[in-house]
């Protein structure tokens, strides 16, 4: 009886220890999912990740690397802004003080012209063939070539879809109507709206709802309209007009300084271009359906939805194809770029033409 007992004593001490040893692994967070990373990448993005598209596309693409590498990467998430402010990035990735950053690839044409291709072309290409030209076409090897110049090894590692084209104050249907109005635009976009007798506001996206709100400003572009839904553009009581035409597609890239690239194995370096494939699909095949559920949430919250009067649509299109025509005269880099996507976005006109059914 005394061995029994004994025996049981041994057994619930066994398991008491055993549950000590579970608590505590709770408790720190360190319960067994494996090994621990061998790698550890601290990345900021440019995209709040609670945010539909893009911000939903930082988390994925982390999730993917990890689940690739079986848990031997991983990518720590650093918020927008937290260690230097989002348009900084890359000149961060350059100094060192950045490991690694996803962004928008329109933030490098501060440094080269030649990075407006990938990110603000004016009735440029959609996402589905910015995509093709980008991993099919010449427009990958330009990104690359681009970004080693400044040492970095920049990745396309996301697709945006088109923006919506603006939340203004009044209506806007004739040229006229540009006149004196206070506008936030990006870029092209901005010497687009200035040639129609507009001011151009800059202003961080950050600010914009406020100044919106507040009547400092009579209107301009913020982003897509889940995004601009989300961010709670409908409680303005604006108008929302579309098409986007100032940014119809835009490549979001995964950034880290070159030398540091090399560093990782080829493996991890394989698990990351291929992460950033799967992000670019996944971005593309939900977009139309995220998009289209925004415009019913707005259109349920109030907003009145217009499109451009054909009047602004041919001066918009019209202004836009000489800003770029002036760009490319000033930078022989972003002149072949440009060239080289339209020749590439021409050639599979006949079939999207011949394909489509009426």
């Amino acid at each position: 009886m005394r061995r029994k007992v004994s025996k049981i004593l041994a057994i619930a001490a066994a398991i008491l220890a055993a549950s000590n040893v579970a608590f505590a692994q709770d408790k720190t967070k360190t319960a067994d999912i494996g090994p621990p990373p061998a790698r550890i990448l601290k990345m900021q993005t440019a995209f709040n990740p609670a945010l539909p598209g893009s911000g939903e596309g930082v988390r994925l693409f982390t999730k993917t690397v990890k689940q690739m590498s079986g848990g031997t990467l991983a990518i720590k998430i650093v918020e927008p802004g937290r260690i230097v402010p989002t348009a900084d990035m890359l000149d961060a990735v350059i100094a060192g003080d950045l490991e690694a950053a996803f962004t928008w690839s329109g933030y490098a044409a501060a440094k080269a012209p030649v990075f407006g291709v990938f990110a603000t072309v004016p009735f440029g290409p959609g996402p589905e063939d910015m995509t093709s030209w980008m991993l099919e076409g010449d427009g990958g090897r330009i990104h690359r070539d681009a970004y080693e110049k400044l040492g970095v090894t920049g990745i396309p590692c996301g697709m945006q879809g088109g923006k919506g084209g603006g939340w203004f104050r009044g209506d806007l249907n004739t040229v006229a109507d540009f006149k004196g109005q206070r506008l936030r635009f990006g870029k092209f976009a901005a010497e687009v709206v200035a040639r129609l007798g507009a001011t151009v506001v800059p202003l961080p996206p950050g600010e914009f709802f406020y100044q919106l709100q507040q009547g400092k400003v009579d209107g301009g572009e913020m982003s897509t309209p889940a995004i601009d839904a989300s961010l709670g553009f409908d409680k303005l009581g604006l108008p929302y007009y579309m098409p986007g035409w100032q940014q119809p597609s835009a490549v979001l890239d995964f950034l880290m300084r070159k030398d540091k690239w090399e560093q990782l194995s080829p493996a991890q370096r394989a698990q990351i271009e291929t992460a950033c494939r799967a992000n670019i699909v996944w971005m593309l095949s939900r977009s139309p359906n995220v998009q289209g559920l925004a415009l019913e949430k707005l259109r349920a919250s109030g907003v009145v939805i217009k499109q451009w009067s054909p009047e602004l649509l041919a001066a918009f299109r019209m202004h836009a194809s000489t800003v770029l025509r002036e760009q490319a005269e000033r930078d022989p880099d972003f002149a072949a770029a440009l060239a080289n996507q339209r020749a590439f976005v021409a050639q599979g006109a006949n079939w999207r033409r011949l394909s489509q059914l009426p």
